[in-house]
């Protein structure tokens, strides 16, 4: 059974960062590659970033490109997403999402298994 579990987010003062983590189990290692999408009260879900499996190749959305980051660790089969310099229209549910088939792509349709969300809310 394939699980993906989010954590870290929470209330953040804008300028602020966060770390989120997903930690994935049950797919085979080297075949996945893991994404971030969020959604904002109202708004329909958005690609956030994504990576492959080997790290090498990261795709980002435009307006978070310079302050998030999204890295792997094997060893603890996680994926991070930090998120620096917080703006209050960051603001979402984060939502890590992992699919097999394609390399990194923006396409929520794409992702087959998804985690729960996390909320992050930047205050003003």
């Amino acid at each position: 059974q394939v699980q993906l579990v989010e954590s870290g987010g929470g209330l953040v003062q804008a300028g602020g960062s966060l770390r989120l983590s997903c930690t994935t189990s049950g797919l085979p290692h080297g075949s996945y590659a893991t994404a971030w999408f969020r959604q904002a009260p109202g708004k329909e879900r958005e690609f956030v970033a994504a990576v492959n499996w080997s790290g090498g190749s990261a795709h980002y959305r435009e307006s978070i490109k310079g302050r998030f980051t999204i890295y792997r660790d094997y060893a603890r089969n996680t994926v991070y997403l930090q998120m620096n310099s917080l703006h209050p229209e960051d603001t979402a549910v984060y939502y890590c999402a992992a699919q097999t088939r394609s390399g990194v792509v923006d396409n929520e349709r794409e992702y087959d298994y998804w985690g729960q969300g996390t909320q992050v809310t930047v205050s003003s």
